[in-house]
């Protein structure tokens, strides 16, 4: 990953982001320092902030360009942009891991500020209510307050990511090989046993408890020999971080230490999957053994 010299940026006028004609840019006196990737430093001017979404590239990246339906890995920082505390409101940095961004479904300013930017860009937008939360944002954000974003862009994955692996089985349950692994549950019990299996190994970055995990999936419950989820078909990539009990307890287990670039076929028994409880939303019961299978994309 490029990394840049670290730069205190002194903002020429800011470019408006998807502007029409007619609309020009203001000079906002705005410094923002410190490495692409690196938490940034930012000084804002006294006053109100200038109307209107703007959108400048403080360092242009050479990597692939982010588009409709790409989930972009990145660090970022947004502040409330009022004229006085000009507050923290969110940071990737004090969560000690990278965000996932998925070009559909930002807040408006920030879908248009980053769409087209390439991998390794440090992007900065002030984003006016208008294109941010609207009249209803969250929790400590009011519904006049201006947000002001610095993102750097460290990844980008389409909606069709995948591991390019070949067929490969496990107690009995098939994997296709392709671009989109199918499963294939075969009838009778499962094993009593959590099990998995490494089909093809990457040869990428090994995944590590608290790294951001950037993953495609298919997952069966074995009962019914049921396909319940697939993100090829339901949106694209999803990330999560590793190990920190956000996500059930096999893919802590059977993806810890993967390359990225592999594809891990596990069987899932209640106790490693979501117990008792089960899960209603998609019909698993508290008794049912799951299958999965995971490519590992990047991690981060």
């Amino acid at each position: 990953m490029r990394r840049h010299a670290a730069a205190l940026l002194l903002l020429a006028p800011l470019l408006l982001a998807g502007c029409t004609e007619g609309e020009t840019a203001q000079e906002l006196d705005l410094e923002v320092g410190g490495s692409f990737g690196a938490r940034p430093t930012i000084v804002f001017p006294d006053g109100e902030p200038a109307a209107g979404l703007q959108v400048d590239e403080l360092t242009a990246g050479k990597g692939e360009p982010l588009d409709t339906g790409d989930v972009a890995i990145v660090q970022y920082t947004a502040h409330v942009w009022d004229g006085g505390g000009n507050r923290l409101v969110d940071s990737s940095f004090n969560r000690g891991t990278p965000a996932a961004f998925p070009l559909e479904g930002l807040l408006p300013g920030l879908e248009r500020a980053l769409k087209g930017r390439r991998v390794g860009s440090r992007v900065i937008a002030a984003i006016p209510p208008s294109d941010g939360f609207g009249a209803n944002p969250p929790q400590g954000i009011g519904a006049g307050e201006e947000l002001f974003y610095v993102v750097d862009i460290l990844g980008a994955h389409p909606k069709g990511a995948s591991v390019d692996s070949g067929a490969g089985a496990l107690a009995g349950v098939r994997v296709g090989g392709g671009a989109r692994p199918a499963l294939a549950v075969p009838a009778g019990a499962p094993p009593a046993a959590f099990t998995a299996k490494v089909l093809t190994r990457g040869e990428g970055r090994r995944t590590r408890s608290g790294q951001l995990v950037v993953a495609q999936y298919e997952a069966a419950i074995w009962r019914h020999r049921r396909v319940f989820e697939a993100t090829w078909k339901s949106g694209g990539p999803r990330a999560f971080k590793l190990g920190d009990g956000t996500m059930i307890k096999a893919w802590d287990r059977a993806l810890a230490g993967v390359p990225a670039g592999s594809r891990v076929l596990m069987i899932v028994p209640p106790a490693y999957g979501y117990g008792d409880a089960g899960h209603s939303a998609y019909g698993i019961k508290g008794s049912d053994t799951l299958v999965f299978v995971v490519d590992v994309i990047a991690a981060y």
